[in-house]
Parts: C-alpha cells; structure tokens; sequence
C-alpha cells in the first residue's frame, strides 16, 4: 500500500521531534553529570550507582563549605591542611578517585544517551562535548592531584619533623643565611647573615644584619666552638663566615644529634652575639637562588648606581643600569651578591632590599601559577631545620609581617668596627631596636627612612646607609 504524502512528512516530523528529543535528552545527561554528578544514572541509569555517587558527591560538597566557613573563621585551619603531609596525601588520593569516578559516569552517560542514533550533526555536538568533557574534567582533577603531590613532596623534602621551638619574649628569631660554596671557594661560606626577629603577635619585624668579616667572635660556653676557642674565633682569616666551614671540617666535635653542623654552630655564635635565642635557619644557596627568583616571575628594585655583574677576581661582563627595574634570577643574584665596586656593607643593604621585595611582591596568585617552579627551586635552594608542623604559624605572621613596614639594623661602621667588634654595644642596638619595634603602632611614623648614616665608607652611600639603619626598609630601598 503506497503511502501519501502527507503521510511520508508526518512520518519525516515525527522522526525530527524524535531525534531532538534524543539530542536534548544526551544533553542533559551531559550536563547533569556536570553539575550533579551521580543523577543522571539515578534518573536513568542503575539508581543503586546514581544513589551512592549522588551521596558521595553532596559530602565532598558539605566537606568543601565547612572548610570554607572554617577557612573564613579560623584562617590557619586551611595553611594547617595545606601543610599537613597526611592532609595533603588523603587530599591526593581523592582528587584521583573523582576523577576516575567521573570519567566513569561520563562513559556510562554515553552509553545511557546513545548519541550514535542522532543525526550526524546532532551526534558531532554531543560527541565533541563529551569528549571534551572527558578530558578536561578528570585533567583538571589530576592536574590538583599533581599540584598536592608536590606540595606534599615540598613539605616531607624540605621541612622535616624537628622540635618546635618556643618563643623568648614573645619573638621568634630566624636566622637567615646566603651560602655560596662556588668555584675556587674552601666549603660552604654563609656570606649573608641575617636574623629576622618577628613579634608573634603583630608580626612586626626587625632585621639585623651581620658583615661578613666580623672578627674574634664570641660562642656559648657549653659550644665546642668555645672548647676550641675559649677567646673568641680569632685563628688567622677566621671571619664569621667561615664558622660553617670550619664546625663542617671538625663535625666529630659536635653531638650527633645537631643535624647541619656548619648552621647549629652558626646560630649559636649569632645567639652569642646578638643576645637572641635562634628559633630556626633557613640557608639559601646562591647558586641557585636566581632560579626561585625566575621561578617567581622576578622582582621590581630601585638600582641606585650601576652594578657590575662580575669583578673580584673575574672580570666585569655587564652592568645592571640605575632605575626602578624588573631584574630577573641572573640580576637579582648579582644586585645582591656583587661588590666589586663597593663594599660588605652597600652589599648587606642591597641584600635587605631583595629580602623586602621578595616579602612584598610574592603575590598567592604568581605563587599558583608558577607553583611547580617554585617548589623545585626551592628543593634545591633552600635547606631549613623549620618542622612542618610550625610552618601555619610561621606563615601567619609573613602574611602580618608583609603589611607592615620593616626596621633594619646593620652592625656596620661607623658603630662597630668589624675588626674590632664591641658585642655589648651589638647586643646594646639589639635591645633597643626590639624595644622600640614593640613599642611602636600603626601612626608612630615608621614611614619614614629612619636614622641616617652620618659618615661615609667606601661604597657606603647614604641610601645605603639609610637601609642599613632604616624603620621602614621599603622605603629606605625606594
């Protein structure tokens, strides 16, 4: 029997609202394995599949706001996490578990849609969604996955399980040293020495900077540094700095439960020195430090007279021009390390500079988007005796300290002779300097460049000195 034509195109629209409904129905799958993953197989799937990922989706969920509120009240709970190796290795494995699961439920949507009985281009659409959807939904999870691994990694590698150690007076003191143990160099020499004493609970911080060079330094007398020199570290060339190379030379000296010989023994001489019990260290070795710096993106610094890249004992091969500038991990290393046109101590003052700008211009968003950079830089920079479990606390007081202006004070000349250092007069300026951080508040002035350097020494500008001396580094620095 021969069908009419009416009939052929009643027929024809019937199939056309068929295939639409089909597409519009795919789509929602799609689109409800997105949003809610799990209802798509309750409505139209096994419903035993769709009831448990439907559950375990809305836990993440609820999980996820409590942490957030938490975050919002309690804003050291989300660092603890962040910090936590156990946190971090079950935040791991859930990231890989939903994105398997959901790469699942995206195949198993396919199946219940059944795209392949579309029209072509309503089966290209729904195929080139889908395919999208597989790969950029579990990519981006285990990309999270990838990142928590190695902030895990980061933690367990860099910081380990040591003591904590409590504060003295309500501070915490670290320690902070640039190593440089380069070619031609007799060990690992800590050429920049400075100690950040943070308020813990203001986060106001003063640096004090040690030279280089200071002779005939004091130790404790329960050190084997003092057994060995009961007078002060006065053998021939014995600068401080060559304190880590002589206690790693001499290890059996020391007990075995120090750790790193060379940074115990330097700490304990700065406690010597400056009167502060040393919470931790931290040691940067600047053969690498231009690759955290590039790995950071770089840092903006006033340049106040051309630097030589080079000299003392190689020759000059460049110059870094005068200027506010964006200096990238090559530069940065050399504005910090050079003084082959100046001296230790315009050297110390720049070093201030780079440490400021570092506090201030590390942003969580360039922290983020280069993360994995920074972390291998920092396994190869960086070694510290800070434990995991403190690293919340530390953090916390960065994040204070960084909106708040920094004092500095530079055991330099004219005040101290480092050939011939008075180490009352040194624990003296520390004293004063912490009494008057403590003192101090928000509308005290600080934003001013604070005391400046009346004489001058060779290199020693009075820029210079005036971050050597300064209440407010960032200003000093320009």
């Amino acid at each position: 029997m021969t069908r009419s034509p009416a009939s052929r195109v009643a027929e024809t629209t019937e199939q056309m609202r068929s295939a639409r409904v089909r597409f519009r129905r795919s789509l929602t799958l799609l689109v409800m394995t997105l949003v809610m993953p799990g209802s798509a197989q309750l409505l139209t799937g096994n419903r035993t599949v769709g009831r448990i990922v439907l559950r375990i989706w809305l836990g993440l969920l609820a999980t996820v706001g409590l942490l957030v509120l938490a975050g919002l009240a309690w804003p050291g709970v989300i660092s603890e996490l962040l910090f936590s190796p156990f946190a971090l290795g079950v935040l791991r494995v859930t990231l890989v578990a939903c994105a398997i699961g959901w790469l699942v439920l995206l195949i198993d949507v396919w199946r219940i849609g059944d795209p392949l009985r579309l029209r072509q281009r309503q089966r290209l659409a729904i195929s080139s969604l889908h395919g999208v959807l597989c790969l950029l939904l579990p990519g981006m999870l285990l990309f999270a996955a990838h990142l928590v691994s190695v902030q895990r990694s980061l933690v367990v590698d860099m910081f380990g399980s040591g003591l904590v150690s409590d504060t003295e007076a309500g501070r915490y003191n670290v320690l902070l040293l640039g190593g440089d143990a380069g070619a031609g160099r007799e060990g690992m020499r800590p050429d920049s020495i400075t100690v950040a004493s943070v308020d813990e609970e203001t986060g106001r911080t003063v640096l004090f900077g040690l030279p280089r060079n200071l002779e005939d330094v004091p130790f404790p007398e329960d050190t084997p540094m003092h057994d060995a020199f009961p007078d002060g570290f006065d053998c021939d060339e014995c600068y401080i700095n060559s304190l880590y190379t002589w206690a790693t030379d001499h290890e059996r000296r020391f007990p075995d439960d120090v750790g790193d010989v060379g940074a115990w023994a330097t700490k304990r001489a700065v406690e010597e020195i400056t009167g502060l019990k040393i919470n931790y260290y931290a040691m940067v070795d600047l053969r690498g430090f231009q690759k955290l710096v590039d790995a950071v993106g770089g840092v903006t610094l006033a340049v106040p007279e051309r630097i030589p890249i080079g000299g003392v004992g190689a020759p000059i091969t460049g110059w870094i021009e005068p200027g506010r500038r964006h200096l990238d991990g090559f530069e940065t290393l050399w504005f910090a390390r050079s003084r082959a046109t100046s001296d230790d101590y315009a050297r110390m003052a720049r070093q201030k500079c780079v440490m400021n700008a570092m506090l201030t211009q590390l942003s969580p968003m360039k922290v983020l988007t280069n993360f994995q950079e920074i972390a291998d830089a920092g396994r190869q920079v960086v070694t510290t005796d800070v434990p995991a479990q403190e690293l919340n606390e530390l953090l916390d007081l960065a994040r204070t300290a960084r909106r708040l202006p920094v004092r500095s004070v530079s055991f330099v000349p004219p005040k101290i002779e480092t050939y011939d250092p008075d180490y009352d007069e040194i624990r003296d300026m520390v004293d004063t300097a912490v009494e008057r951080a403590e003192k101090a508040d928000d509308a005290d002035g600080e934003s001013g460049s604070g005391p400046r350097t009346k004489h001058k020494r060779p290199g020693q500008t009075a820029p210079q000195g005036r971050i050597n001396e300064s209440n407010d580094i960032a200003s000093a620095c320009g």
